[in-house]
């Protein structure tokens, strides 16, 4: 198991850790219980999240036991941000958020064997403590004068918002999730982003003042910045979420698909489970023939097949070469035809009008004119089909799914018309 630390290592999936020489003892010793907690602040998790979730599955493979936390007690004060008070979440929220997440990790884990993953709630130790019993057990091992020097609350404190106590004696919370998972499970390593290091440690603080003799461990893995500096899994339109209601497959699919030649490389090592090999290969591939797309291409459908299951994955790949002219639209079925069109530009109707004017409409071209030489010179198509006359219209027959038309000038240049009523 000790192996796994180089591993992490050579993925850039190590960070941060307390003491790498007495963690690899530990692993050599094993088996070793680790955890890594998920606050339910929103209904779904988001593709940041697939670092935390996929490094726990590396590390169950490796022999250690995964708990993965789902905090329905530590979701309940929401979401933190660097700059401004979190937004508090209702019980009743809180709870259907952590039934909606725990779904989502599952799947990542095995629930069978020596090393059987366990899905724990924070909210079970805390319901039924009173304020009192938190400050007399919990609080009273802290230190206000330590817990200053946290970079996150150092920051806030700077900050002209301030920062309150809700948000100050978090730390206390995520210390005491630690602490209880070592005495109920013999959770001896908490892992976690590099953003939460001084949460991380708190715990470990906690549980050496309470138990002497414990050995206990903490490791981070370093957040994901895109080359040109914007956060990891973030869009123009906000976060990449797992959940297909949320981000549908198709743009899913086409996120990763889409990735910075800079990051691609970065994103295999941390996210892919393919193998060191496979990887120089893919990363080889890109450096010689980047316009070919080979490592986000193998990316792309890896990570989407984890997510969203093979079935999907292939009605995305599909749906995506349909597009282009390399498939049968006719074949797609709805839901995946409509989000791949959610993706592209698009205009509804109320009727059908001609070619020229809907290409013009949609913004493929800027203008009726330039529609006209677009069909006469050959590179105008309507269902992957070219368009043979200037004056042509459609029919209703031709809607795809009786709503839709893809438009298409040159190889590239997408957009679709959505008839309503029709």
């Amino acid at each position: 198991m000790t192996d796994i630390v180089d591993e992490l290592k050579w993925r850039g999936l190590w960070a941060l850790s307390t003491d790498e020489d007495a963690l690899r003892k530990a692993l050599a010793d094993g088996p070793v219980t680790f955890y890594c907690g998920f606050d339910p602040t929103a209904a779904s998790l988001h593709v940041g999240h697939l670092v935390q979730v996929l490094t726990m599955r590396r590390l169950q493979q490796a022999g250690l036991r995964p708990l993965a936390l789902v905090g329905g007690a530590t979701g309940q004060i929401g979401d933190p941000r660097p700059t401004a008070e979190r937004t508090l979440n209702d019980p009743e929220t809180v709870a259907n958020w952590v039934t909606r997440l725990r779904s989502q990790i599952e799947p990542f884990l095995d629930f069978e064997g020596d090393n059987a993953a366990v899905m724990v709630n924070n909210l079970d130790w805390t319901a039924g403590m009173s304020a009192i019993e938190f400050l007399r057990d919990i609080g009273k091992h802290f230190r206000v004068n330590k817990m200053l020097t946290k970079d996150s609350v150092a920051r806030r404190l700077e900050s002209q918002e301030g920062i309150s106590y809700t948000e100050f004696s978090y730390q206390l919370l995520q210390g005491m999730d630690f602490l209880e998972l070592y005495r109920r499970y013999g959770c001896t390593l908490q892992q976690g982003g590099s953003d939460q290091w001084g949460n991380l440690t708190a715990g470990l603080d906690l549980i050496h003042r309470l138990e002497p003799d414990a050995e206990a461990h903490c490791l981070a893995t370093p957040l994901m910045v895109k080359a040109d500096g914007t956060k990891f899994g973030k869009t123009e339109g906000g976060a990449i979420w797992l959940d297909p209601e949320m981000t549908t497959p198709y743009a899913f699919y086409q996120f990763w698909l889409n990735v910075d030649d800079r990051d691609i490389s970065t994103y295999l090592r941390i996210l892919s489970f393919r193998s060191r090999a496979e990887l120089e290969e893919l990363e080889k591939q890109t450096e010689e023939r980047p316009q070919a797309r080979a490592a986000q291409r193998a990316l792309a459908e890896e990570l989407t097949t984890l997510v969203h299951g093979a079935d999907q994955t292939a009605a995305v790949i599909a749906a995506s070469k349909a597009l282009f002219g390399q498939g049968e639209l006719a074949e797609l079925d709805e839901r995946t035809l409509a989000a791949a069109l959610s993706e592209v530009p698009h205009v509804q109707v109320g009727e059908l009008g001609p070619v020229v004017d809907l290409f013009a409409e949609v913004g493929l071209v800027a203008s009726k004119s330039a529609a006209r030489r677009t069909v006469k010179e050959g590179g105008a198509y309507v269902n992957n089909v070219k368009v043979p006359a200037e004056d042509s219209v459609p029919v209703r027959e031709d809607l795809l799914h009786g709503r839709w038309l893809v438009l298409r000038r040159g190889k590239k240049n997408l957009a679709a018309v959505e008839v309503i009523g029709a």
